[in-house]
């Protein structure tokens, strides 16, 4: 059975309860809310409900129920502690084309009321379609304590400025990614509000045609900043790297265009001038384009190239920082990067070069003292023997620790720790991956804390 979530509009309209009992107060204090004209049948009351009765609030027939009392109303909710008057109450109601729910008895409910978390005019209702109420409560909690308290506020005011857009904007492209913009700025209620201002300045004012270089973080979407996933939720292009997974794809809306203009294993699926071009057109056509990087967006990702792109054509363009693999694979083996010990440096290289430049596809690495610096290596290649030669022979010693990172952070997620004088010889590890090794390793990471690994270990 398929549910259509709608919010109906009560104000006014006749609502009948059956009881008036505990059961009953429940569902009264949120009919009550809705504006409905709410009369209560019942022989018996709780006080609080005899008190909103000589409120005026309700009106409550002391009797039992009679079957004309669902005649002219528009919903009825059956609370009573009898499953047969619930039943019936239920029954009668379809009869006549009314809606009906009977508080805990699925099968005679034509709705169900939902757990709802309220700002305001905003409302997030949640249902389980009757198979768990305590598991709805529970997330309507989790979400109550996600959300400003100040929303309410902020939705209101959102809400003036909407109206005004359009009483100011002509309809269109235009106007409706204006409203989209807005909802992700802050907003005052003065008039020299910065949003407000920009919005009905002049009628021909449009909002987009800007490029975000966002950084996606190592994979898993609970380490996207806040920022970066407002972008992503708001796009109208978003061109992304080939590494970004699917669960961070799925985070923009249904009207987005998703291109994938990444590239795996020196295999080119589109050149960077082409991306280059997209950006720009996509811009021009006052499009939000995101630019989706792995980790983040100035560490080996061709960022250079696109912000003199950006820059050469006159685009405005923004950089979102992300989380960078580095931090996430240390993360992973537990280790600090840095030490007062062993580690005052940190060194980030990549395990290869444009295919323009004249040195081979591993570059070679500066090489501080091995007591000061942790190497970190990107995109290292699954033959490690080479680096792990080439450092041995510039002097780093045999037991030198290394860590091999493969998809940091994301459910693959592998691990191999081991010796410089075993690196050549590990078994490789999914792509991407990322190399870290220092003494750094040894000091803080458990994988390590032995006085020696000649072997290498997967964690």
């Amino acid at each position: 059975m398929s549910l259509l979530p709608v919010f109906l509009k009560l104000d006014g309209r006749r609502c009948l309860v059956v009881g008036a009992g505990s059961v009953a107060l429940d569902k009264i204090s949120s009919l009550l809310k809705t504006g409905l004209r709410l009369r209560v049948v019942a022989p018996h009351a709780r006080p609080e409900i005899r008190q909103l009765a000589s409120g005026g609030r309700l009106e409550w027939i002391q009797r039992p129920f009679e079957i004309a009392d669902l005649d002219g109303n528009f919903l009825v909710i059956a609370a009573t502690d009898s499953s047969e008057i619930n039943a019936a109450v239920y029954h009668g109601a379809v009869e006549r084309g009314i809606l009906s729910n009977s508080v805990d008895d699925p099968p005679h409910c034509d709705f169900y009321f939902g757990s709802v978390v309220s700002r305001g005019a905003l409302q997030i209702a949640i249902s389980t379609a009757g198979e768990s109420p305590a598991f709805a409560q529970r997330l309507r909690r989790e979400i109550d304590e996600q959300l400003p308290e100040d929303l309410g506020p902020w939705l209101d005011s959102l809400g003036r400025l909407r109206r005004e857009v359009l009483a100011a904007q002509p309809p269109g492209e235009s106007r409706r990614l204006l409203l989209h913009q807005l909802a992700l700025r802050p907003l005052c209620e003065a008039a020299s509000c910065p949003s407000r201002q920009r919005s009905l300045a002049r009628p021909d004012w449009k909002i987009g045609g800007k490029v975000y270089l966002v950084g996606a973080g190592p994979g898993d979407p609970e380490l996207l900043t806040v920022k970066a996933l407002r972008l992503i939720q708001s796009a109208d292009v978003l061109l992304h790297d080939d590494l970004v997974p699917q669960a961070i794809l799925c985070l923009a809306p249904p009207s987005a265009e998703i291109i994938n203009v990444g590239k795996r294993c020196g295999v080119k699926s589109i050149t960077q001038e082409q991306i280059n071009t997209l950006m720009v057109e996509h811009a021009r056509a006052q499009r939000n384009v995101i630019r989706l990087k792995s980790g983040d967006p100035l560490i080996f990702s061709r960022a250079a190239e696109e912000i003199r792109a950006l820059t050469e054509s006159g685009t405005p363009f923004e950089i979102v920082p992300g989380v960078s693999a580095a931090f996430a694979a240390a993360a992973a083996i537990q280790c600090a990067l840095t030490s007062r010990n062993s580690a005052s440096n940190v060194i980030f290289s990549a395990g290869h070069r444009a295919q323009s430049q004249p040195e081979s596809r591993l570059s070679r690495v500066p090489l501080p003292q091995p007591e000061e610096a942790t190497r970190v290596i990107y995109m290292p290649g699954r033959n490690l023997n080479l680096l792990a030669q080439q450092w041995l022979d510039e002097g780093l010693p045999p037991d030198f620790p290394c860590a091999v990172v493969s998809q940091a952070s994301q459910p693959g997620q592998q691990l191999l720790c081991t010796t410089l004088a075993a690196l050549g010889n590990a078994e490789p590890v999914n792509a991407p991956s990322l190399l870290i090794a220092g003494w750094a390793l040894r000091e803080s990471s458990a994988a390590f804390q032995s006085e020696e690994i000649d072997d290498s270990v997967t964690v």
